[in-house]
């Protein structure tokens, strides 16, 4: 039996197969059948088929195999040195499989993996040729090369976007985007190497807001916009939670009861926020944080051989929870958010979508 995605549901209206009032109409029936408004599922495109994972690892195979190859054409440079070509060979190879397995197939998890490769490539090829050219680059030299190296690395993830489309692609080169702007920081400020963690919180909240926008312009999760959005969502949240918690010392040895109270309220405050904006990426990637301070707090209160195990219920249940009554949760949050707030945050249901 065939199964079809948010993704081909929106390929289906950009054609003309069916109104885009039948397309609602089906995502109406769907939300109905499963008791949750579709606008809460936060789809995005990872498979089209089993056979994304069959194209998906034969073209890492063959990207790993150019790589391979591309290490050994070393144009002159020392045997000990990152080959330039083989940066360069898997980027022009993604580029070149993503004209078909992308643009004619649509296939979406193949088309991440070539994205990554190409953008993982040319960063890779330019990383590989400044090295040669500066060996024996200070701090503040390396800081403006990593900022040039970043900056190149964003315009050639522009042009794949340009060409290509892939979600992912503006996640991409948001990061690369703040790549830059920490190399020039870096560059400009040396003593800010003590303090890069506050850099990237930085660029986490940035890329969080530049996510925001692409999810205001698609306030019912109905276009490829939302698939923009939780790629820039995925991006931002660890460099958000991350930053926070070291910052905060979390594993700067043990930690005392006042701040592991202190991270279950930051994580606390992460699921509204995640209810706010109906995205779980920042519960994920804060999710490790949160079971190292109960496990504290559970052996600080003497359950030392199964604080794991408690640590794990609790947890545990509580995303389960919250995952089942994840709709009521939002309601309940969105309605003490101003209207002006509210206005601007993905629809409640499908109705008003």
């Amino acid at each position: 039996m065939a199964m079809y995605s948010e993704g081909d549901l929106q390929d289906a209206v950009a054609a003309g197969a069916i109104s885009a009032e039948a397309a609602d109409a089906l995502r109406a029936h769907v939300a109905t059948l499963r008791a949750s408004p579709v606008v809460d599922e936060e789809h995005f495109r990872l498979l089209t088929g089993f056979n994304d994972i069959f194209v998906g690892i034969a073209a890492i195979i063959l990207l790993v195999a150019v790589a391979w190859l591309g290490n050994s054409m070393r144009l002159g440079a020392s045997t000990h040195a990152p080959s330039i070509m083989s940066g360069l060979l898997v980027a022009g190879a993604s580029w070149g499989l993503a004209e078909y397995f992308t643009r004619e197939r649509r296939m979406a998890l193949p088309s991440i993996i070539l994205l990554l490769g190409f953008t993982g490539g040319v960063a890779f090829g330019l990383a590989a040729l400044v090295g040669q050219i500066f060996p024996h680059a200070g701090d503040r030299l390396a800081a403006l090369l990593a900022a040039g190296i970043a900056a190149l690395t964003a315009g050639a993830t522009w042009l794949h976007w340009r060409r290509f489309m892939v979600p992912i692609t503006v996640a991409a080169g948001a990061a690369a985007a703040a790549g830059v702007g920490g190399g020039l920081i870096l560059a400009a400020v040396p003593a800010m190497e003590d303090h890069v963690f506050w850099l990237v919180l930085a660029a986490g909240i940035a890329i969080f807001t530049l996510a925001m926008r692409w999810d205001m312009s698609d306030r019912g999760r109905t276009t490829r916009r939302s698939d923009v959005a939780f790629w820039l969502h995925l991006t931002a949240a660890p460099m958000i939670a991350h930053s926070m918690f070291q910052l905060l010392g979390v594993f700067q040895g043990d930690i005392g009861t006042g701040r592991a109270v202190m991270i279950i309220a930051l994580y606390i405050a992460f699921g509204l926020v995640a209810l706010a904006v109906d995205r779980r990426a920042l519960l994920v990637s804060s999710l490790a944080y949160v079971l190292y301070a109960l496990y504290a707090l559970f052996r600080q209160a003497g359950a030392v051989e199964l604080s794991w195990a408690f640590t794990a219920l609790v947890i545990g249940s509580a995303l389960l929870l919250l995952s089942a009554f994840w709709h009521r949760a939002r309601a309940m949050v969105i309605g003490g958010l101003p209207d002006g707030i509210i206005g601007r945050l993905p629809y409640l249901d499908r109705a008003a979508a």
